[in-house]
């Protein structure tokens, strides 16, 4: 990706053929009746590890200013009544919805979670670090998608 100057990415043909593809090799029995859904009725759905155990819920979607897309899911993980609740924010690329489930699917175990970069509800930086550049490639390395 190429900043210019006016502040709004750019893309290599490269990139956005890599995005493209991704796209059309999702499977669309997997998704919505449709391309489109309110995020009202994405947050709170429930989050899987591919073996199926339930691993949280979506909290809230984070969307970018410029480019409109979702950058993330942050889901809710672990804690009870929200005492040490800990927040990991997905790639929305790294999820699939699965409609046997009811939720969404995220290629990653419990175990591996606890490495995953997050945050708390009681760290006062949580949203500047969530908006931090550095740490959007970090959370997409993480979870093997491209930033």
């Amino acid at each position: 990706m190429i900043q210019t100057q006016q502040t709004r990415p750019t893309f290599s043909e490269n990139e956005l053929n890599q995005r493209r593809d991704f796209q059309h090799s999702r499977p669309m029995e997997r998704d919505e009746t449709s391309n489109l859904i309110s995020s009202d009725r994405v947050e709170g759905t429930k989050v899987f590890a591919t073996d199926g155990e339930h691993i949280g819920e979506v909290s809230k979607l984070v969307i970018g200013k410029v480019s409109g897309r979702v950058e993330y899911a942050v889901m809710s993980f672990g804690g009870f009544l929200g005492i040490g609740e800990k927040y990991h924010p997905l790639p929305w690329d790294a999820l699939d919805y699965d409609t046997e489930r009811g939720g969404y699917v995220v290629n990653v175990d419990k175990s591996k979670l606890s490495d995953a970069p997050s945050f708390d509800q009681a760290d006062d930086n949580r949203y500047a670090t969530l908006f931090d550049r550095q740490f959007g490639e970090k959370v997409y390395a993480y979870y093997g998608v491209m930033y």
